[in-house]
């Protein structure tokens, strides 16, 4: 690299020098590899073999069946495995979580005791995910170890887990990185890949101080790479804080975040018809696994026990649950133990279940980018999926209780949805044909 980081100890993270950055051309015209790693990268690529990854990496990605890469690992891969830092935005379902994977993966030379990449993300069960991936990209290459740290574990437990498996990938939420981090049982002195998920949510709110505190503990020196499926015009300047001249990937065109493959539609109908309306629906369609979004914890376990007494097999997922029955139920859903989950917005991002090809907004999100991620459930890599949301004419505004509070009615909700991403989102018809939705 040309210009070096600096380090701080203030609360804010400082933008680079801007003489420096005046000097440098835009990313996007002219790309200045920091160190080409692994030998020359096919810029346009037209399947993984053409990255010229290495045989363990390559090996692993044919055993798991994919052969071409999706457009942003297209755009994506190339850039990052010669350690470019890396703002990438794009849709759900295509394949962001593979392109750091690979690219971390690619760069890595194992070393034991030495972590090398720390991935973060906000919830306990995407960290889970991710580890999950890594281990399936992994399996070949000898001697390289990922472990998961989040909260709502025995921190004991994880501690003697770092003593004995001595990892060169740390994936996890901030919260619990950051402890294990101050308390030296984490060393992140050697980390040369720093990886945000979801980095809208982790750089909005409480997230993003935790965040900042990780980043100090990491060396100047080291690749940065952040991933959405929305960044917003707030978000962006706030990422590029932790990057030296990254390449920026978007979907600048809003109405290509909506997928394609999906079919949209919505219901309107009160607060008492919901339950029979969700029913006759579950009857009707024919479906692989489905997930049913409801607003607050109160919901999502009366939803499912309404169904489980009407002999739909469902299951709940929620924050109120110990992560030991979050992981259980994770775990049974993906694999197929029971094909209908009742969730709040703890399951709305990046979780990638693929059977998953029905959503169900039974209540209505808090705004239309949430609407889209879990919308992104379903659908996910070009499949085929389907969408309804139900627009109630008497939802409740603000509920104390459950903590759910929201500006707007389903119909302004709706309307916001469908002018955002230049969608229009129709009236469920009577009846839906089921190759539609159903992926052959």
């Amino acid at each position: 690299m040309s210009s070096k980081r600096k380090q701080t100890t203030e609360e804010e993270l400082p933008d680079f020098e801007e003489e420096d950055q005046a000097e440098q051309m835009d990313s996007k015209e002219s790309i200045k590899p920091k160190e080409a790693k692994k030998g020359y990268v096919a810029i346009n690529s037209s399947g993984f073999r053409d990255f010229l990854l290495k045989p363990e990496l390559l090996r692993a990605i044919i055993d798991c069946g994919f052969e071409h890469p999706s457009e942003v690992q297209h755009e994506c891969i190339p850039q990052s495995i010669i350690g470019m830092d890396v703002i990438c935005q794009a849709k759900s379902g295509m394949g962001k979580t593979a392109v750091f994977v690979i690219t971390t993966l690619q760069q890595i030379d194992p070393i034991e005791n030495q972590i090398q990449c720390v991935v973060l993300c906000h919830t306990r069960e995407l960290a889970y995910q991710i580890c999950n991936e890594y281990h399936r990209f992994s399996k070949h290459i000898k001697d390289l170890k990922t472990v998961v740290f989040f909260g709502g574990v025995n921190k004991t437990t994880q501690v003697n887990q770092l003593a004995h498996q001595k990892p060169n990938i740390v994936v996890g939420t901030p919260g619990r990185i950051l402890e294990l981090a101050k308390e030296k049982h984490l060393d992140l002195s050697k980390v040369k890949h720093f990886v945000l998920d979801e980095c809208d949510k982790m750089l909005e709110g409480d997230m993003r101080a935790d965040v900042q505190e990780i980043f100090k503990l990491t060396p100047k020196e080291k690749q940065v790479m952040m991933f959405s499926a929305t960044l917003s015009e707030k978000i962006k300047p706030v990422a590029k804080k932790f990057m030296h001249d990254p390449i920026e990937i978007y979907v600048d065109d809003q109405s290509k975040l909506t997928l394609h493959g999906l079919q949209q539609y919505f219901v309107k109908l009160t607060e008492k018809e919901k339950e029979k309306k969700l029913m006759d629906l579950l009857d009707a369609l024919e479906f692989n696994q489905v997930v049913i979004f409801v607003r607050s914890v109160v919901r999502a376990r009366q939803l499912n026990k309404l169904l489980c007494d009407n002999s739909f097999p469902s299951m709940e997922m929620h924050s109120n649950m110990s992560q030991e029955e979050r992981i259980k139920q994770y775990e049974a859903f993906k694999n197929f133990e029971k094909r209908i989950l009742v969730t709040t917005d703890i399951l709305g991002r990046g979780i990638d279940i693929q059977r998953v090809n029905i959503v169900i907004n039974y209540d209505m999100p808090n705004d239309p980018d949430q609407y889209l991620h879990r919308v992104g459930r379903a659908g996910r890599f070009g499949t085929k999926g389907l969408a309804i949301s139900f627009i109630s004419s008497d939802a409740p505004m603000e509920t104390t209780k459950t903590g759910f509070k929201r500006e707007f009615t389903d119909e302004q909700l709706l309307s916001q949805i469908q002018s955002r991403f230049e969608v229009k989102i129709q009236p469920m018809p009577n009846s839906i044909n089921t190759n539609s939705y159903m992926t052959s």
